[in-house]
């Protein structure tokens, strides 16, 4: 008898080493297809844009983008003064950003997407990015800005209308700019933004994770003004044309 109880045990060993096996699998499946219907904020703030398996040419998270509130192309074009226009789909004006030109994106839900690293960084000249946004407001209605570096937590956005500054936050090491109310969608995100000598130079523990979320958050904040542009699902794009350019250097100023 006793011979036989010992016979069981590593039966018993290897089923309850089996059942572990398929708990740990039926677990890992029902987190993927929690991510595939949408666990993921981004894409529920994303709305229509995404779909369960989208596919976002942004292989690479662009450090600065603008969205213009415009189907109009050709004003766009000529808003940013583009040297060398070329006509491009989707695929080949995001490979175009790499060389150091901008890519006109075509519409997304009303929006036109603007990238590329010649764009002004708020953190290097914030005046010179103010000016750009406002001149382009003027000319083409409602801009918005969106910057963020990862890997030192700068982070900015910005909001113009018809050339007015409806909102403006930038964080570089120090508040660079905080104009205008914080906006339901800031503080739906839970995104801090400081008064100009009201963050220490060494900021604490918490103060440096709170730069960590929002630079962690913008595109969730860009979702829900207008289009993240990692989200969108570049196979409604496909028969669609952009235009990439080199950016006049006049238009910095």
């Amino acid at each position: 008898m006793t011979f036989s109880l010992l016979m069981l045990i590593p039966f018993a060993l290897v089923l309850g080493v089996g059942v572990l096996f398929a708990w740990l699998v039926s677990r890992q499946v029902k987190k993927s297809r929690e991510r595939e219907h949408g666990s993921d904020p981004r894409r529920r703030a994303s709305g229509s844009l995404v779909s369960a398996g989208y596919r976002s040419l942004f292989v690479e998270q662009p450090s600065r983008w603008i969205a213009i509130r415009t189907r109009n192309l050709v004003a766009v074009q000529t808003a940013l003064g583009l040297n060398n226009p070329t006509p491009c789909s989707w695929t080949e004006g995001i490979s175009r950003v790499h060389d150091h030109k901008l890519f006109v994106s075509p519409p997304v839900n009303g929006w036109t997407i603007v990238v590329g690293p010649r764009l002004p960084d708020a953190s290097e000249d914030v005046d010179a990015c103010f000016r750009f946004l406002l001149r382009l407001s003027r000319e083409l209605g409602e801009v918005q800005f969106f910057s963020l570096n990862r890997v030192v937590g700068h982070h900015a956005w910005a909001r113009f209308e018809r050339g007015r500054a409806i909102r403006g936050y930038a964080w570089a090491g120090e508040t660079l700019w905080n104009q205008g109310p914080a906006t339901w969608a800031e503080r739906k995100l839970g995104l801090k933004c400081y008064d100009y000598v009201e963050l220490p130079a060494r900021p604490h523990f918490a103060e440096q994770e709170q730069m960590r979320v929002n630079t962690e958050r913008v595109t969730l904040l860009a979702a829900i003004w207008s289009v993240d542009p990692t989200s969108v699902d570049d196979r409604t794009l496909t028969d669609a044309l952009g235009i990439a350019g080199d950016l006049s250097r006049a238009r910095l100023r």
